[in-house]
């Protein structure tokens, strides 16, 4: 998966927010994410993860992303 479906898809669920990806091995499948989003204000870090998971979750399901590790943090 490209780098650049992923950030798309991010920055649609983040709209307002900044969103980085990284391809941590080249093989388009193993990828770190960072989302700043005011979204996240008052959220604990798992219902932050939530919202990115939700946000990916046709590549996750259908086995496109093998591997994600995720930054999340409100803008303050």
């Amino acid at each position: 998966m490209a780098v650049d479906t992923l950030r798309g898809l991010l920055e649609h669920a983040f709209p307002s927010g900044h969103v980085d990806v990284i391809d941590r091995t080249g093989g388009g499948d193993h990828f770190h994410v960072k989302v700043v989003s005011p979204r996240f204000a008052g959220l604990g870090l798992v219902d932050q993860h939530r919202l990115v998971y939700d946000a990916l979750a046709e590549p996750l399901a259908d086995g496109t992303i093998h591997e994600l590790r995720i930054t999340t943090r409100s803008e303050t």
